[in-house]
């Protein structure tokens, strides 16, 4: 049987990274991944500002990473992003979708003439003696979505779906184990400037929250007060050894402080769906992105949303095809290729 091949491009804030998956009857391998940094400033809180520059990134990674094909699924994720819990009458999925612009555009907070929309069913319930279905409905800035199509259509590629970034990882860094039936588990995608948060049981999504803070706030903290370069004060919070020092002792007093708030957003976003859904506990949390690094960010989320924290494995679920990348340099970007690995699968499954 043939295999089926995809590409998932993830245009995050600080790089552009892609993820070529082969999927055949019982087996997904992992062909090639690779990223390419961003100038400052051509994204902006998930948004292409500078499209040129984007695509110029896209053709350095093509070149560079050399994937064989040049048709491409997208992530979105931003503030223009809505996700929502709804109930709507029931009808077949291909007729409800259809029906979306009508039954939801007093639920969605732009105008639905320029919004792109999607609905994610659940399950069926009934209301009322009517039977009805529960879902995510998703709705995008139709500019926003264009803006990254357009990016990547300036490199030559082709942009064939366009999937929501935190589904995306919930495939590659989700689990659906034994452990599902103590309750929900949460997976948070922490980037540059933009951090992913779904929360599911058995692999079924019951609540996107998408924050506009990352692990570039923290690098900023330690920037702003210290007056060092970007690049020295990302060396710092990711030093164990050097923030326990006593040379690192205000690096470590920034980067605390910074994590803590951080943690307090992301708290108070599993909270909100613990507490509106009547949900079990968690019964684990997941973390995946290169701004999960940090040090000390693991253990101040297991002590603030008490529970058990561990890192995403996106490539547990991958043979480790012919990458060209060493073993160390596979362990190193495992943490960075959740959304590219996710929409890979997605789109090949």
């Amino acid at each position: 049987m043939a295999g089926r091949t995809a590409i998932g491009l993830d245009i995050g804030t600080s790089s552009v990274r892609a993820a070529q998956v082969t999927v055949t009857k019982g087996s997904s391998v992992l062909d090639r991944f690779g990223q390419v940094p961003l100038p400052v400033g051509a994204v902006r809180d998930g948004e292409v500002a500078d499209a040129d520059a984007v695509a110029q990134a896209i053709k350095q990674l093509w070149a560079s990473t050399k994937f064989t094909k040049k048709d491409v699924v997208i992530g979105v994720s931003n503030q223009r992003v809505f996700v929502r819990l709804v109930d709507l009458p029931w009808m077949p999925t291909p007729e409800l979708k259809a029906s979306l612009p009508y039954q939801v555009a007093d639920l969605v907070p732009m105008p639905i003439d320029e919004a792109v929309l999607d609905f994610v069913p659940l399950d069926d319930i009934v209301i009322d003696n009517t039977r009805q279905v529960r879902g995510l409905l998703v709705a995008a800035s139709q500019d926003m979505v264009l803006g990254a199509i357009r990016a990547a259509q300036k490199a030559g590629l082709k942009a064939t779906t366009v999937d929501l970034t935190p589904f995306a990882l919930l495939r590659a860094a989700g689990t659906a184990d034994p452990l599902s039936q103590f309750g929900p588990e949460a997976v948070v995608d922490v980037g540059s400037r933009i951090t992913n948060i779904v929360v599911h049981e058995a692999g079924v999504p019951k609540f996107v929250r998408i924050l506009l803070q990352g692990g570039d706030d923290v690098t900023a903290a330690v920037v702003d007060r210290l007056g060092i370069p970007m690049s020295e004060a990302e060396r710092m919070k990711r030093d164990p050894a050097f923030l326990a020092s006593d040379a690192g002792a205000d690096a470590r007093r920034l980067v605390e402080a910074a994590l803590t708030e951080f943690v307090d957003e992301v708290r108070g976003s599993i909270d909100y769906y613990l507490a509106t859904s009547a949900s079990k506990p968690l019964s684990r949390l997941v973390l995946s992105g290169g701004g999960s690094l940090s040090q000390g960010l693991a253990q101040k989320l297991a002590t603030s949303v008490r529970t058990q924290v561990e890192y995403g494995r996106s490539f547990a679920q991958l043979t480790i095809g012919k990458t060209g990348l060493a073993p160390e340099q596979v362990r190193f970007v495992e943490p960075l290729a959740a959304v590219p690995v996710g929409l890979a699968m997605g789109a090949a499954s």
